[in-house]
């Protein structure tokens, strides 16, 4: 689920030029949704959204906190 804040100066900083143009090809469901007016800003904001969730973990996210094996048991 996406996060309602804006991504941090850190996150959007990790984004390449490189990483938008390869996102800003839609993918087929994309397409099929009707696309992008502006593929690359798309891409850009989803990019940075991702950093921001990666460079900023939530430790009671279950998806975005690291777990030692014995938080398992």
């Amino acid at each position: 689920m996406p996060s309602m804040k804006e991504p941090s100066p850190e996150a959007r900083a990790n984004v390449t030029e490189e990483n938008v143009e390869t996102r800003a090809q839609l993918l087929p469901e994309e397409q099929s949704a009707g696309g992008s007016d502006d593929p690359e800003k798309q891409a850009e904001a989803i990019l940075a959204e991702s950093e921001e969730r990666t460079v900023h973990t939530d430790p009671d996210d279950a998806q975005g906190g690291h777990r030692q094996s014995d938080d398992t048991v």
